[in-house]
């Protein structure tokens, strides 16, 4: 479906305003698909992110700083989000012993667990979003894209 359509606009729109609208209303699309998928297990799209980015530490801490600087929304409070997480039991948390200013955070068995059943449905659900494109227009579409975030 055109863009011109989902918004029911009249007016002609500029090539620019069309592309950003078309990016914004995909990304908008892609993200409540998501959201979908991890509603059963009580996950917004920014916890599933904390407890992938601890599962790639690969049984080493991370700290707040390296946590926050690998988020996809650079946004996010990450200190919300791993309380969140903590009281779900999905992660640990502790002060780091060399210094105590700095906060430890580790992905439980719990968190493993619940990643571990949530790879094959999010990795459907990544190939059903971008069925429709070969493997050269996916590596347009990601060059084209990287290309737009380079200022």
């Amino acid at each position: 479906m055109k863009i011109e359509e989902v918004v029911k606009s009249s007016v002609s729109m500029g090539l620019s305003q069309k592309a950003v609208l078309n990016i914004i209303y995909t990304q908008n699309n892609i993200n409540e698909r998501l959201i979908e998928i991890l509603k059963p297990y009580d996950l917004s799209n920014e916890q599933y992110n904390v407890l992938r980015i601890l599962r790639g530490q690969k049984g080493s801490p991370a700290n707040m700083c390296v946590i926050q600087e690998r988020m996809i929304a650079k946004t996010s409070n990450t200190t919300r989000l791993v309380d969140k997480l903590l009281v779900k039991e999905l992660v640990t948390r502790k002060v780091c012993k060399e210094n105590r200013r700095k906060i430890e955070v580790l992905i439980t068995e719990k968190g493993l667990a619940i990643l571990k059943e949530l790879d094959p449905k999010v990795d459907h659900y990544e190939k059903d979003i971008v069925a429709n494109l070969t493997s050269g227009e996916l590596e347009q579409l990601n060059h084209l894209l990287e290309k737009i975030r380079i200022k």
